[in-house]
């Protein structure tokens, strides 16, 4: 039995999957070089090619899972940021809030299906059938998977999003004692995938949303 999804979902789950990722951490990036930190823009990860983002686990993770994953982290120096605690906490904020844009996108276009299928029914009911389907599907799992991206980063470990945005929330003096777990977050981490805590965890509400989304819309 193969863990991995048949050949047909893994090419229509690309454009999404790409999508959610790039969105994400071009969102980290722009937000920290507005704030005053250059760093993103000087590693060239502020752009939309998503190859600059992709990261081989990450993304072998969505696929097996259509839901959790992450990316490879945007390099962010607070140094460079006016107030280096707050600052910190939007950019990390922004990813996956620039998630939940999306899937309530894709949400939105499920909505209004029908009438992006009226263009293509003027080329024939196997033209519906043939492109319809597919770019249903596409939007579905667009919807699941920019959920599942900003669900699984704000959890509060780190390096996720979630542990920067609780850092930035924290008196100072409980933001400096839970940094020190920072060194072995992502071996909690991967404790926590590898026995599957976190996705009887995340699971359950990523369906739930993903669900409230779609407004019940699903193939």
């Amino acid at each position: 039995m193969s863990f991995l999804p048949d050949l047909h979902l893994l090419i229509v789950m690309a454009v999404p999957l790409l999508a959610a990722v790039t969105v994400h951490e071009v969102a980290h990036g722009l937000v920290a070089y507005w704030l005053g930190d250059p760093t993103p823009k000087m590693a060239g990860r502020l752009t939309l090619n998503p190859i600059k983002h992709l990261d081989l686990f990450g993304t072998l993770a969505f696929i097996i899972t259509q839901a959790i994953g992450w990316a490879k982290p945007v390099p962010v120096d607070p140094r460079n940021f006016r107030h280096p605690r707050r600052d910190m906490m939007w950019v990390a904020l922004a990813g996956p809030a620039s998630n939940f844009l999306l899937a309530a996108l894709c949400g939105l276009l499920l909505r209004f299906f029908p009438y992006l299928l009226w263009p293509l029914s003027l080329f024939g009911e196997k033209a519906v059938v043939f492109f319809g389907r597919p770019l249903m599907l596409m939007l579905a799992l667009g919807v699941q998977l920019n959920i599942g991206l900003a669900v699984f980063n704000l959890l509060p470990i780190p390096p996720l999003d979630g542990s920067r945005i609780l850092t930035g929330l924290l008196p100072r003096e409980l933001a400096l004692k839970y940094a020190r777990l920072e060194p072995y977050g992502f071996i909690i981490l991967l404790l926590l995938i590898f026995t599957g805590t976190i996705q009887k965890i995340i699971l359950p509400a990523i369906l739930y949303l993903s669900h409230i989304f779609r407004g019940g819309v699903w193939l």
